[in-house]
């Protein structure tokens, strides 16, 4: 089954023109729900024809950015790993973030995810699932249109200029729980997360089922998240004087 997660296109749906771009789509296309793909099925979420597909793949393989295994399905190859590890070794961040998301995992059972800011969109950079059959699933690099609201959405609006409702009752209280609003199904209460010199960095999410939520639960999230990330170098408080700035 393909994966329903964006693939990043043009604002008309078209893919782009440029050889880097195109190159670039068709590795977004691979998600941990869909980490092997058959041609069509690469065709279908990048919009490209198999022809152009084919040679960009080939291209991609040489460099050992894709390979093609024996049943024909193509997957990320090793160059990605590399730089992975680049990116892992020139900064701290992704350990100190996913250690406050593994202990508000552990201490709330509910899914816990931390999410940047890229134009429009917002990025799932680091995140952990609960261990339920049932729980909310996110993968670390989804995208996903801050138009489309949630949590997450209304509190990267909130802290980066934005000016409805919800991002700037996510700025005045600190947090913000919605439910139902991009997922019928969904419920979550969102933070800002500002790293030690008071800059702003992103929006740290704890969802799970709406079945599953409550009030004080909300409330006992928020507690555990706080500490946390001051356990961690982090803080959920917005610093004094401070002013959202455009994004």
């Amino acid at each position: 089954m393909v994966s329903s997660t964006t693939v990043p296109r043009s604002p008309d749906g078209v893919p782009p023109s440029g050889v880097l771009e195109r190159a670039l789509l068709v590795l977004a296309c691979f998600t941990e729900a869909a980490p092997q793909l058959h041609l069509r099925e690469l065709a279908s979420l990048s919009g490209l024809d198999k022809a152009t597909l084919l040679r960009m793949l080939g291209t991609l393989a040489a460099h050992g950015y894709v390979r093609r295994q024996e049943d024909g399905r193509y997957a990320p190859g090793p160059a990605v790993l590399r730089l992975a590890s680049l990116y892992n070794a020139t900064t701290g961040f992704d350990a100190r973030m996913m250690a406050v998301l593994k202990g508000v995992m552990q201490r709330t059972e509910e899914s816990a995810a931390f999410y940047r800011r890229d134009g429009m969109d917002r990025v799932c950079v680091c995140r952990v699932n609960a261990p339920r059959a049932l729980r909310h699933q996110v993968e670390v690099g989804e995208r996903l249109p801050l138009a489309a609201g949630g949590g997450a959405a209304h509190v990267l609006l909130g802290h980066t200029g934005g000016r409805s409702g919800a991002a700037q009752k996510a700025v005045a209280q600190g947090w913000l729980v919605t439910a139902g609003e991009r997922d019928a199904g969904l419920a979550s209460v969102t933070m800002p997360v500002f790293d030690g010199d008071g800059s702003f960095l992103g929006a740290l999410v704890v969802s799970g089922p709406i079945s599953r939520q409550s009030e004080a639960g909300f409330e006992q999230a928020r507690g555990i998240v706080a500490a946390l990330l001051r356990e961690h170098g982090f803080s959920a408080e917005r610093p004094a004087g401070f002013r959202p700035l455009p994004n």
